[in-house]
């Protein structure tokens, strides 16, 4: 019973307080962001009390309306597939948070716990495994709404997962090949390995182009701009065109969630995950022979934090190329995935191998 009321305590802080709650944030970031990068105010009309809060309540604001709007479904479409196809994907999102280590290991009264839900040793396979599954949900609500346009943005959206998850599949390979091991709590564990004493054996030192190469096709994986072509709002509307109310409150969460997860799975891959510089189980280990002291439980929420700040900033980073760059052509996604970013990867695997073999 003890482990089960772990396990349930962990999905409950991990998932609905920090993915829930970073997913509902960056609903209020995408407007805040692009309007600080446009001169403009951004969203600041919903008020609690007279209280703005730069416009945070926002976030409330949007979940009230989707929850109260109409629930429309289309004549002639697939009732129950149409209304279980949100949940389909926003399913394969979440359990893919499943095997991300938000820290190393915390000791409550002489039981150690590994801040980990699922402590898998192929965790980057199940990762993979699950996140491929989510575009069934698109697939699927687009063909049950019986509209053409919503079934060329699932189709699109099908297309452009396969060839971007070819990419990414391979973009971290050699990620794999330095560590030796596929289970993340350990990559992340290897990572704090000190280069000559001074310098965190970080994986992006290691693959900065793997880095360039996960992040560019994760973006793709997220359908979000400049890779928005199953959306394409000017266009054909896109795959969830028939959906309203709570149900499409669902899609638009989703591709949120999944930007949250491509972002801790870089940070997991390339900065180290948890590990903040010098910080061993007992504390602070500087090269120059000092040590600070720490309790296992502030070494545990200071990882935590480290994990934290290291999401958000990509986050940032994701949404500075989201108000940045336009929507590539439909073909332009497809040429920059198969003929440039593969390839790419390819060699990536090659050049890896030779340095790992001759140095």
């Amino acid at each position: 019973m003890a482990e089960i009321g772990i396990a349930i305590a962990k999905i409950f802080f991990f998932i609905f307080i920090f993915v829930f709650n970073t997913a509902a944030l960056l609903t209020w970031v995408e407007r805040k962001q692009s309007a600080v990068m446009q001169d403009r105010v951004g969203a600041n009309r919903a008020a609690i009390l007279g209280l703005r809060v730069f416009g945070l309540f926002h976030i409330i604001a949007d979940s009230l309306k989707m929850f109260v709007k109409e629930d429309f479904t289309p004549r002639g479409a697939e009732r129950f597939l149409f209304s279980i196809a949100p949940g389909i994907t926003m399913f394969f999102a979440l359990v893919a948070f499943a095997a991300i280590p938000f820290a190393d290991t915390l000791v409550i009264g002489g039981r150690e716990i590994v801040m980990q839900i699922a402590n898998l040793n192929v965790g980057i396979l199940y990762v993979f495994a699950v996140m491929s599954m989510a575009v069934y949900g698109v697939v699927i609500g687009a063909w049950a709404s019986n509209n053409n346009y919503s079934l060329i943005g699932g189709l699109r959206a099908s297309a452009q997962m396969i060839s971007y998850e070819v990419a990414i599949g391979v973009s971290i390979i050699g990620v794999l090949m330095v560590y030796q091991t596929v289970d993340l709590q350990e990559i992340v564990r290897a990572q704090g390995a000190l280069i000559g004493g001074w310098l965190p054996k970080w994986g992006i030192l290691y693959q900065p182009i793997g880095f360039l190469l996960f992040l560019t096709t994760g973006i793709a994986e997220t359908k979000r701009i400049p890779f928005d072509a199953p959306e394409g709002e000017s266009e054909i509307i896109g795959y969830h065109l028939e959906y309203s109310s709570m149900r499409f409150g669902m899609f638009f969460l989703t591709d949120l969630i999944e930007t949250v997860l491509i972002a801790c799975i870089t940070v997991t891959l390339f900065l180290g995950g948890w590990q903040v510089p010098y910080l061993l189980p007992d504390g602070f280990h500087f090269p120059w022979g000092g040590m600070w002291q720490l309790a296992n439980l502030t070494v545990t929420i200071l990882q935590f934090l480290s994990f934290t700040f290291k999401v958000a900033f990509l986050l940032w980073f994701m949404m500075l190329i989201r108000w940045t760059l336009p929507r590539f052509r439909y073909d332009q996604v497809m040429f920059l995935g198969w003929k440039i970013l593969l390839p790419v990867a390819l060699a990536n695997i090659m050049i890896t191998a030779a340095v790992i073999v001759f140095v």
